[in-house]
């Protein structure tokens, strides 16, 4: 694996077609952040329809389970505050 995201500054190897989600798992990241209500963001459904993985790419809110890596994204949890 020679391709990397950041996820707050940190350099995370991906894999050709993996997602974000399943990339940051793999790093031991499970907290991508906290909602307004302050309950932790993660992964839940995979597939998009809860967005309890909502992070901040490139500046866009995406979901994480729905985007796909590509070398140098930039990521961070829509609050500043996750795991590491």
């Amino acid at each position: 694996m020679n391709h990397h995201i950041h996820w707050q500054a940190r350099a995370i190897p991906f894999q050709t077609g993996e997602s974000v989600a399943s990339a940051l798992q793999r790093a031991g990241i499970h907290q991508l952040g906290r909602a307004p209500t302050g309950q932790a963001l993660a992964v839940f459904c995979g597939i998009g329809q809860c967005q309890g993985c909502l992070i901040m790419a490139d500046g866009q809110v995406t979901e994480a389970c729905l985007q796909i890596c590509r070398d140098g994204l930039t990521l961070q949890p829509l609050d500043g505050d996750a795991d590491v």
